[in-house]
C-alpha cells in the first residue's frame, strides 16, 4: 500500500473537521450575539411604539391648534361691509365678494388652490405671508410655481377695505401681479 494514498484521505478529513468545528463556533457565537442583544432589540422596539403614540398625539394637536387658530382669526377680522356698486362702478363689472380672481395674477385655478389651502377671503389673502403663497403655488406644480404672488396680499387688503379705485389704478400699473 502506497502512504500517500492513506495519508491525504486522511489530511482532507482532518483539515474537513477542523473547518467544519470553526464554523460551528462562529454560528454560536452569532446565535449567542442575538440572544444577547435581543432585550436592547425589544426596548427598540418599544420606544419606537411609545414614540409613534407621541407623534400622532402631537398631530393631533397641532391639527386642533390650527383650527382653533382659524377659528380665531374669522372672529377677529374686522368687519367692513363690501359695497358691490361702488365695486361694479369702479369695474365695470359685477363683483362678487371676496372673489380672488379680482387680484390682478389670480385665475380661476390658482383661486381654487387658494380655496384647498383654507383661503377663502380677501382677508385671508391679505393675511397671508408671501412665502406661504409661494408654497401654496409650488404645491400646485411647476405651471403654478412661475407666479410671483407678492403684490396678491396688499391687492387682497385693498378689495378688502373697499379701495377700488385705489386698487384698480394699481392694477393698471401692474404685469401679471407684478410691480
Amino acid at each position: 500500500m502506497n502512504i500517500p494514498c492513506i495519508l491525504i484521505p486522511a489530511l482532507v478529513g482532518l483539515i474537513c473537521g477542523i473547518l467544519g468545528y470553526l464554523i460551528g463556533k462562529m454560528n454560536s457565537k452569532k446565535e449567542e450575539v442575538s440572544v444577547s442583544l435581543q432585550p436592547e432589540l425589544d426596548a427598540c422596539r418599544e420606544n419606537s411604539k411609545s414614540l409613534s403614540a407621541r407623534i400622532t398625539a402631537l398631530e393631533a394637536e397641532l391639527a386642533n391648534a390650527k383650527l382653533a387658530t382659524s377659528n380665531i382669526q374669522s372672529f377677529t377680522a374686522p368687519l367692513i361691509a363690501f359695497d358691490a356698486n361702488l365695486a361694479a362702478a369702479v369695474y365695470g363689472k359685477k363683483i362678487k365678494e371676496n372673489d380672488l380672481k379680482i387680484i390682478e395674477g389670480i385665475g380661476p385655478k390658482i383661486e381654487d388652490l387658494y380655496h384647498q389651502a383654507g383661503i377663502k377671503t380677501w382677508y385671508e389673502l391679505s393675511e397671508t405671508p408671501t412665502e406661504k403663497s409661494q408654497a401654496i403655488l409650488d404645491a400646485g406644480g411647476e405651471n403654478f410655481a412661475i407666479h410671483n404672488p407678492g403684490t396678491w396680499a396688499r391687492q387682497a387688503q385693498m378689495a378688502y377695505e373697499g379701495k377700488w379705485q385705489e386698487l384698480k389704478n394699481w392694477q393698471e400699473s401692474l404685469n401679471s401681479g407684478k410691480e
